[in-house]
């Protein structure tokens, strides 16, 4: 009696980790096959190069900026979206100048932004800046 006593003693409870392991690396398998790799869409936007050329410094910039209400104003004056396009066109064909920025306020819609780069995007020559 006393030998089988003596051999319980000596056994120890062992926890074989490798079915565990498995388990992780399976689901960690599964993990990266079922995530999805997505390129969001949004706007592309061409940003301003940094030049040192004094001659586009002083060169004039058409400037569009969006109220909260939804005014425009173009250069600092009262403009309709509808006719925002005319109002460049006038002024590029006055003025020379590579670059177009756009200010919105905070509350502005997202939608009247993208409204305005929309009229924007038709002249190839600006560069569009969008800023606060």
């Amino acid at each position: 009696m006393s030998r089988k006593k003596h051999m319980h003693e000596e056994q120890e409870a062992d926890v074989d980790m490798t079915p565990m392991l498995d388990i992780v690396f399976i689901l960690l398998i599964f993990f990266i096959v079922t995530t999805s790799f997505i390129k969001e869409e949004g706007l592309l936007i061409n940003r301003p190069k940094a030049k040192n050329n004094p001659s586009q410094v002083n060169s004039p910039t058409v400037v569009v900026q969006i109220a909260e209400t939804g005014q425009l104003k173009f250069n600092g004056k009262l403009v309709d979206i509808e006719r925002l396009s005319a109002r460049i066109e006038s002024f590029l064909s006055e003025n020379q100048t590579n670059s177009a920025v756009v200010i919105a306020d905070p509350e502005a819609t997202h939608e009247m932004v993208v409204n305005v780069i929309d009229r924007i995007k038709p002249f190839q020559q600006l560069t569009i800046s969008i800023g606060k």
